[in-house]
Order: structure tokens, then C-alpha cells, then sequence
């Protein structure tokens, strides 16, 4: 049916990466298979063992093509976790107790499948055993494939995607979201998530449109119906009219020029009016061009979220292959500085078996990120020395995420002490005055941040966690979204504190949260004092442009004025007219 013949409907939700575009859909839904479960005969039990070793041949050839493209591309090192999947293939005794529970309970071939590897993972993650824990994560790895062998579902690849898709589901994990290409996906719509998810900073960084929380999208698309998506406004419209596409033809068009008039001014240097230097440097997940990061006018990189590496491959490269990450980064950035934050897995960012609990509560409070680290250091160990190698060859920061106090630092210290102790007992070369910092996005970290600073060279706060803390906001809850607020005035004050904080201490204070990278608060937060802003790379030129409109002093008084007011509307209200007043003239759809 023609586009023009279908109801047109529009559907508002949160904007979380910007753009513009229209095309066929592709629903992606990802719940968990439905085993199913009949007797059968015992004259057709010679069948079901068949289709067992038919689905076991092909799950062999799917995870030796896997290790071979692995290796090829990461090196032997990386692809050997999959010669650990292929020996659960051949474990004898799995297969034969397979075999023996179709005989004995006449059920199809899935079910017995499933039966053996739930009664092999009860039995093993009760062992309190690193090994033993890396094999349930291998066992479990290969069941998946190998029931979805048997059930008939075709092993998916973003990669495999006809070109020019907007992707529908129900959420996208931070995972999925690092393997989509944007040669074949022009966007994403989900039912949950918000604008802080990391799924939604990843979109930022990779530039592909994205509107999340639109709480019944998956219900409301099939696949290959016609949709278009304002990663602006936060708004999708399925089936629409001619006369919608037109005018936002014509909407592209302005938004595009807009972009042009922020780019023609990216490369000159990010400075108030009145002369006033502020370093803005780029967020990166590890899988931007450095040619993207330099191109927006970056003067370096301010967070390397390092986790993305990790959750591409939903496995623990090891310092080889991340040294070989790193270094790519540092030596084509140079001379400018690239500061590495280590490990934060968790949240919203697992998919690791048994390294992480699987009933946490509330994940965001638990098992995470430093906490992870210290726990696990050889993992730790592992992506230190390949950071400390990396600094030979550039400018490096280390920065460490989610440090609560001073234990956990100074424990984070010692271990990276023990990383460079082992480099220089093999004779590998490292920058040995390699500076070091703490993110700051927690409150307890924010309130002894005097503390802190004794042991750092640099704050980094981190804005998405902070105020989630603050708050009490899950951040990636659309229920609550509302709730979660930048301009309240708890958490402008918190950031005041931190600067001043830091600065007594005489270093500098950053910021790499979302907030940096809103044109309604970065003027606020250089008029805190904020020494430097770290921002999505798609983000810089706007920001530049909007802070080269201002003055020192402008953003100064308007810090001091906000900082006094007692509710977070007036706030909203005083910065957007901050920004109107400075940007309105250039953008006529402001508004």
C-alpha cells in the first residue's frame, strides 16, 4: 500500500541522538527463546539425535568462522576464548547425558538440550571458582547458538542488515548498539531508554539518529513499514504523508545549514569574546576515526570510554589487543592528550555471565566499574600496562570512574603501581609521570573531593551519574525521566563545590558528562569554572560556536545568578533565555 494510503501517526519521545531521516523499518526484538516441549515417538527418537548433530556441525562452523575473523582482526590472543566454545562442543559427557535424556524422557531434542545445560550451570556457578565461572559463561555462550541452530533462527548480525533500516525494538543494549554500521543502519527507535543511557551516548558518538521511550513503538511498526524519525525533537511519525516528508526535507535542509555555519568555525580556537581559553575535548567509544574527533575542531580526547571495546565482543580482550586500540588513538591525536578512563562495565553496560550478578536490584548501585576492578585485578592489570605502553607514544591521562572515597582510590593506585612495576621488570617503556584523575559522580566523592585531589592531578565529574545519585533517578528509567534534572539546584551547587574543591587544591576540573555538551548548560558551567568540557564529537562545533558568542564575564554573572535560586523551573527558564538571546539570531527555529 502506497505511504499516502496509511494513517499517518505521530509519536513523541526522548530525543537522544540527533538527525533526521526516513525509511523502511526493521523490527528487532530480542526475547528470550521459548523452548518448546513434546513427546516424541520412540521410533523418530533416531531423528531428534540427528537434528542434534546437524544443529552441533553448524554451531561448530559458525564459532570457527567467528574465531577466524577474530583473530584475523585482534590477533590469536583474542580469538582463543572461542577454542574454549568449541570444546564444549566436544565434551563427552555433556553429549552423551543429552542423548540419554531423550531416550529416557521421550521429549523432543530442544527440550532435553535445554534441560542438561540448566542442570550443568546450576551445578557449576554454585562452585565458588574464577575457572569453573569462565566455563559457565562458555556453556551458556554455546547453548544459545546451538538452540537457536536447532529452533531454526538464523544467527543475526546487525551487519547482515539490508541497507537504509531505522531499527525498532524494544531497548538495544550498549553491545548491540556498538556493532551497528552505519552503512546499513540510518537510525534506531525503542520502547525505553533516555537521553543518558549508554546506549544513547554511544548513538552521539557513532552520529546515528536515535529516539528512545516511546514505551509501545514495537507494537505499533512492522517491518518494513515507512517511518521517520527527528532525533532533534524526539519525534517519529509512521506512514508519513508526502506533504510531512516534504517539509521536513525542507527541515534537513536548515538543520544541515545550521551545522555548516557551526563547522565553518570549528577549527578557530574555543574562546569567550573577551579572550578567555576552555579546552573542549571529545568523548569516543574506540570505534570513531581519529580523522572525526580532529575534523569537529577536538583538542584531544577527554573520555575513552573504555568499556565499549569489551561489550563489542562480549568478551575481556587482553593488554595486546587494547594496547593495539590505544596506541592507534594516542599516536594519531598527538601531540594532544587522550585521557583513557578505565574499565566501567556494569549497569547498563554488562553482558558478562558470571561476572556479574544477574538479580542486582538496582545495578547501577552494585557490583560496577572501579568496584569491578578491584575485584578483578587481573582484568585490571590487563587494561593498565596497555595504557601505560600507549603513553609512549602520546600524550595519556588515566581516569578512574566511580571512586566513593579515598579507599578506593588509593587501592586503584596501588594496583596501578604494581602495573608499572611489572612493565619495568620487562623492560616495556611508559611515560613513568603519567598523570592521574578521578571522575567525580558520586556524592561521597563530590563531598571529600579535598581528599581526593591530595592524590590527582585532575577531577573529571562525570554529570550522568552524579545526578543520578543525587537524585535518586535511575537515569535510564523513561518512567522518571522527568525527574531527572541538571538544572536542579542540588546538583548545580554540588558541581560549584567540586570546582572550587579542585582548584584549591590547584588542579583542574572538568566535565565529561551530558551536560557538557548542551549548549543551554556549558555556558553555566564555564561560569562555574569548569577548566575544560569533554562533549560527543557531533556536539563540539554547536558548543564552540555558542561560546565564542559569549563573554567570561556574561557566563560568571550568569552562574552567580542561578546559583541562588531555589527551583529548578526559574533555572530552566534563565538558561534557555542565556541561550536564546546569544543563538536565536542565527537559528530562526529556535524557539
Amino acid at each position: 500500500m502506497p505511504t499516502s494510503e496509511k494513517e499517518e501517526i505521530v509519536l513523541r519521545g526522548i530525543a537522544a541522538s540527533p538527525g533526521v531521516v526516513h525509511g523502511p523499518a526493521f523490527l528487532f526484538l530480542q526475547k528470550e527463546l521459548e523452548i518448546p516441549s513434546y513427546e516424541v515417538s520412540q521410533e523418530n527418537q533416531g531423528y531428534e539425535l540427528a537434528r542434534f548433530e546437524q544443529a552441533i556441525l553448524e554451531t561448530r562452523m559458525q564459532i570457527s568462522a567467528i574465531r577466524n575473523e577474530i583473530a584475523e582482526e585482534l590477533g590469536d590472543e583474542e580469538a582463543q576464548i572461542f577454542d574454549a566454545h568449541l570444546l564444549v562442543l566436544d565434551d563427552k559427557a555433556l553429549l552423551e547425558e543429552t542423548v540419554l535424556e531423550v531416550q529416557n524422557s521421550g521429549l523432543n531434542i530442544e527440550y532435553c538440550v535445554h534441560q542438561v545445560i540448566t542442570r550443568y550451570l546450576e551445578a557449576f556457578s554454585s562452585i565458588d571458582d574464577d575457572y569453573i565461572k569462565e566455563r559457565v559463561t562458555d556453556i551458556r555462550d554455546v547453548s544459545r547458538r546451538l538452540l537457536r541452530n536447532l529452533m531454526g533462527y538464523a544467527d543475526f548480525s546487525f551487519k547482515k542488515l539490508a541497507q537504509g533500516r531505522i531499527i525498532v525494538s524494544e531497548d538495544l543494549t550498549p553491545s548491540e548498539t556498538a556493532c551497528l554500521d552505519k552503512g546499513t543502519v540510518l537510525a534506531f527507535v525503542t520502547d525505553e531508554g533516555s537521553r543518558t543511557s549508554h546506549t544513547t551516548i554511544m548513538a552521539r558518538s557513532i552520529e546515528v539518529p536515535a529516539v528512545v521511550g516511546l514505551h509501545d513503538i514495537t507494537q505499533r511498526v512492522h517491518s518494513d513499514d515507512t517511518i521517520l524519525v527527528d532525533g532533534y525533537e524526539g519525534l517519529v511519525i509512521l506512514n508519513p504523508t508526502d506533504e510531512r516528508l516534504h517539509r521536513y526535507g525542507q527541515i534537513k535542509l536548515e538543520r544541515e545549514h545550521l551545522q555548516q555555519i557551526f563547522q565553518r568555525e570549528a577549527s578557530l580556537p574555543a574562546e569567550t569574546i573577551d579572550g578567555h581559553s576552555i579546552v573542549l575535548m571529545s568523548n569516543i567509544e574506540g570505534n570513531e576515526p581519529p580523522d572525526q574527533i580532529t575534523r569537529y575542531g577536538a583538542q584531544g580526547v577527554g573520555l575513552f570510554r573504555t568499556e565499549s571495546i569489551f561489550l563489542r565482543d562480549q568478551s575481556f580482550p587482553g593488554e595486546e589487543a587494547q594496547f593495539k586500540v590505544y596506541r592507534h588513538y594516542v599516536e594519531e591525536l598527538s601531540p594532544q592528550p587522550v585521557i583513557i578512563r578505565t574499565l566501567d562495565l556494569g549497569g547498563d553496560k554488562s553482558g558478562f555471565g558470571d561476572y556479574f550478578p544477574d538479580n542486582e536490584s538496582n545495578p547501577f548501585m552494585g557490583f560496577r566499574a572501579i568496584r569491578f576492578c578491584l575485584k578483578h585485578t587481573d582484568v585490571f592489570k590487563d587494561q593498565l600496562r596497555a595504557i601505560l605502553r600507549s603513553s609512549s607514544y602520546g600524550k595519556v591521562k588515566i581516569m578512574f570512574p566511580m571512586i566513593s572515597g579515598l579507599p578506593e582510590l588509593l587501592a586503584a593506585l596501588g594496583v596501578l603501581e604494581e602495573a608499572k612495576q611489572e612493565l619495568l621488570s620487562r623492560g616495556q617503556a611508559f611515560d613513568p609521570h603519567i598523570r592521574i584523575g578521578s571522575m567525580i559522580e558520586i556524592p561521597s566523592a563530590a563531598y571529600t573531593a579535598d581528599l581526593l585531589a591530595e592524590h590527582c592531578h585532575f577531577f573529571s565529574i562525570g554529570t550522568n551519574d552524579l545526578i543520578q545519585y543525587m537524585l535518586a533517578v535511575d537515569r535510564v528509567n523513561d518512567r522518571i525521566a522527568h525527574l531527572y534534572e541538571p538544572n536542579h539546584p542540588a546538583v548545580i551547587r554540588m558541581i560549584k563545590a567540586v570546582i572550587d574543591a579542585g582548584h584549591k587544591k590547584g588542579i583542574p576540573v572538568g566535565i565529561c558528562g551530558e551536560m557538557a555538551g548542551d549548549p543551554l548548560y556549558a555556558p553555566l558551567l564555564i561560569g562555574l569554572g569548569a577548566d575544560d568540557l569533554s562533549i560527543a564529537p557531533v556536539c563540539l562545533p554547536e558548543i564552540k560556536y555558542l561560546l565564542r558568542k559569549v563573554h567570561k564575564s556574561e557566563a560568571e554573572q550568569l552562574a552567580a545568578k542561578v546559583i541562588e535560586f531555589g527551583d529548578s523551573k526559574t533555572i530552566f527558564e534563565t538558561l534557555r533565555k542565556f541561550y536564546l538571546d546569544h543563538v536565536n539570531q542565527v537559528n530562526p527555529n529556535v524557539s
